[in-house]
């Protein structure tokens, strides 16, 4: 199987590693000093468990990889759209592309029932490049449960996790869905196939949905944030909106935002990506988290003023940072 990642960050570097440490014919999709990183030294991943470094071919032209097997789009869902325009060299006509964007994907809402069928949402997809480059049949959705970090060109620091959630937006089980879970799990990742993976991005996106631009906001970190009340309860104020918005939508969730935020807890005093990118100046991934929220609530018709505020206040946070 020969396997594309595109965009080498933390998360896309460490499958990359996995992938290339396993045997798998593994290439990489970058640019700028990543890219040069690469090539002059490989992919280095360091864990509790030691550090793996493996070479891989890396390119920022797609035409010089070719056609793959797999591409697993790996990049910040703000930064999908110009991946997506560049990739289609590594489309063949079987290809299949693992989506692992954090928020609400661009396929969502494809063969999709209920309010929001077929819908394209311009938070997450403006005037629907990706859609058009890459079409839901070629599509396995994805989420990921790692905490990573990277805190050079070419090297990630893995905190914590391994997991990740895969599945075919129909639901079902397929030869090429089961030969994707093989190849990851001999990569290192704990690899669960979902019969609903819709449902898992959403669940993860209502845990994202408020410590992540919280994080970019104030610098806490996440433990910090769920210790204060005021915040805590202004979070789960905002989790509630989004869980009924799941549950107009068709996926909805038993939990409580204090049920949830004990799943946060576990994970201990980390920094979140976005707060990581907001202390780097970076573009954050903020409109398919609260943005894609927000959109979905004005068309079914649920009101969402704490996310709204949310949203409102840690974009304004970016602009006035991005001008300085």
């Amino acid at each position: 199987m020969r396997i594309c990642v595109v965009g080498a960050g933390a998360i896309g570097g460490f499958i990359a590693c996995g992938l290339a440490t396993a045997g798998t014919d593994t290439s990489v999709l970058a640019r700028g000093a990543t890219l040069g990183a690469i090539r002059a030294a490989g992919l280095r991943v360091e864990s509790d468990d030691g550090t793996v470094t493996a070479m891989v071919t890396a390119s920022d032209e797609a035409a010089d990889l070719g056609p793959q097997d797999v591409v697993i789009l790996a990049v910040k869902a703000q930064s999908a759209p110009a991946a997506a325009a560049g990739i289609g060299p590594l489309l063949g006509s079987g290809t299949v592309v693992l989506s692992t964007l954090n928020g609400v994907p661009w396929w969502f809402f494809d063969g999709f029932g209920g309010p929001c069928a077929g819908r394209h949402l311009d938070s997450v997809d403006p005037g629907g490049t990706i859609a058009a480059a890459i079409g839901v049949s070629r599509v396995i959705g994805g989420t990921v449960h790692m905490s990573a970090s990277s805190p050079g060109p070419g090297v990630v620091r893995r905190h914590s996790g391994k997991g990740i959630i895969i599945g075919e937006p129909d639901g079902t089980d397929t030869p090429r869905l089961e030969a994707l879970a093989t190849e990851l799990r001999k990569a290192g990742m704990n690899v669960t196939v979902s019969s609903n993976i819709r449902e898992d991005v959403w669940y993860k996106l209502w845990g994202n949905l408020t410590v992540n631009p919280v994080s970019a906001l104030t610098g806490a970190t996440a433990d910090q944030i769920l210790d204060d009340d005021l915040v805590r309860a202004f979070c789960e104020s905002a989790m509630l909106e989004a869980r009924e918005i799941g549950a107009r939508i068709g996926c909805p969730i038993l939990e409580t935002p204090a049920d949830r935020n004990l799943v946060t807890r576990k994970l201990g005093s980390f920094r979140t990506s976005m707060l990581q990118d907001a202390e780097a100046g970076r573009d954050l991934e903020l409109d398919a988290l609260a943005g894609a929220v927000r959109e979905i609530g004005a068309i079914v018709g649920v009101p969402t003023p704490f996310v709204d505020a949310l949203y409102g206040l840690t974009r304004l946070s970016a602009k006035v940072r991005a001008a300085r």
